[in-house]
Formats: C-alpha cells, structure tokens, sequence
C-alpha cells in the first residue's frame, strides 16, 4: 500500500485583504533591482484568498490544480503546493488564488505565499513548463501504474527542488517491479560527487522506501553498485517537513 506524505498545518485564522511590498526582486531580462507589489483580496470562500502580483500570471486564461501531482509542470505552482496547508492553486490571467486547509491559519500561509510568488518571478521561470518536465523523466504517463506515478511524484516535488539547491539534478529512468530499484541519472554537481554513498542510500532511498514499499533499493544509472549521493541528508529531511 502506498502511503501518501504526511502535512501538518497550524490552527485556523481569519484572512485580510493588504499589499505586500518585496524590494529588490532581481529579474534575469531586467538590470538591476525592482520593486514589487503583490495585493491580496478576500473572496466568498474564507478558505480562499486572491494574490496579484500586478503582473500576467496566466496568459491562456485560467487553470486549476488540485494537489501537488497535477502542479508537476508549473514551477509557481509547485513552489506554492510547497507550503504547509496549501490544498488548491488556481491561475487567472493576472491573478492567483490560493486555497487552505481548516488546520491552516491564513497568518502563515500568506506571507510564504507572497515569498513564494515573489521568488518565482525573479526566478525568471516560465508559469508552465511541460517540456522541462518530461526531460526529467518525472512527467506522469496515462500508462504509468500508481507506483510509478507515486515514484515521479516524490522525485519531482520533494528530491529534485532540494538536489537542486546543491547545483545538481535527478533523472528519473527507470522502476523494475521484480527487483523493486529505481533507476536515476545524477547530474551537475551531483554526478561524480565524492561524498556518494551516505545519501542515495541514507536519504534518496529511504523516502521513496518509506512512502512506496515496493521500492527495494535506489541505484545510478551506468554503476553496477547504486551508491552516489545527491545532497545532504538534512537537506532532504528538511523538504519532508
């Protein structure tokens, strides 16, 4: 049986309609520093509240995610599915809505919405971005069982943005069913690290063991032995929080 992660999120608290001032957002196409100005309104739903950041978010018009999997291919999306609480991400042209849990008070959701907004615009980062998806390995297929598809998940929304912050990635290959080993391709800094062997095993393995049982091991792709490391293990215990 597949055990989803767990989330726990803090008490419940009353929303408010305010503008969030961000200085200094760097912007990869502009010199120099900006300003940026993200205001937030209420809607009918108390669970619900309205980010805008004052510029496009959506251009195609609207679109909906209702968990973390189906936010796989948007960065802003995935950042913000990140948050403690958050249950439902919706996209407008010019505009974000955010929705919470009843555990989660609105007094911590919203100030790491707006760092979550805010650092995705100067990121530079498109809103959808399908293509960079599938080249890590981590796009779900109509074909792929719910193992796989739980696989994929773990390594997109709680392995890669961690090995990221490292200068690295991971490539998803391939899930033997029989063998129970996850196949992967390290690169960047992680591809050849000299500290390998404590964190494939120690970290990588272990939460993809722990929320899919069916996984017995985690190996490189190209190495008979599997062990390479990714990241500090903290760094991975820190995403799982």
């Amino acid at each position: 049986m597949i055990r989803r992660p767990p989330r726990s999120t803090p008490k419940p608290s009353s929303a408010a309609s305010d503008v969030y001032k961000r200085q200094s957002v760097d912007h990869p196409s502009r010199r120099g520093a900006r300003t940026m100005f993200i205001q937030t309104q209420t809607t009918p739903n108390p669970m619900s509240l309205m980010f805008q950041p004052g510029r496009e978010v959506y251009a195609e018009g609207s679109k909906n995610f209702s968990n973390a999997r189906e936010a796989m291919a948007s960065p802003l999306a995935k950042r913000l599915f990140a948050i403690e609480g958050v249950t439902n991400v919706f996209f407008g042209i010019d505009f974000v809505t955010v929705t919470k849990g009843e555990d989660a008070e609105w007094e911590t959701v919203k100030p790491q919405t707006f760092e979550a907004i805010t650092n995705f615009y100067a990121s530079g980062e498109t809103v959808m971005d399908e293509e960079k998806l599938a080249a890590s390995g981590t796009a779900i297929a109509e074909d792929d069982d719910e193992i796989v598809a739980m696989i994929k998940e773990l390594l997109e929304t709680r392995i890669r943005p961690a090995v990221a912050e490292d200068g690295g990635d991971i490539v998803f290959k391939a899930f033997d069913p029989e063998s129970g080993l996850v196949t992967v391709q390290l690169q960047g800094s992680c591809d050849g690290c000299p500290s390998s062997s404590v964190t494939l095993k120690s970290g990588i393995e272990n939460m993809l063991m722990h929320y899919v049982p069916e996984v017995k091991g985690v190996v490189q792709a190209g190495q008979d032995d599997g062990e390479m490391d990714l990241l500090d293990l903290a760094d991975l215990h820190r995403g799982r929080k």
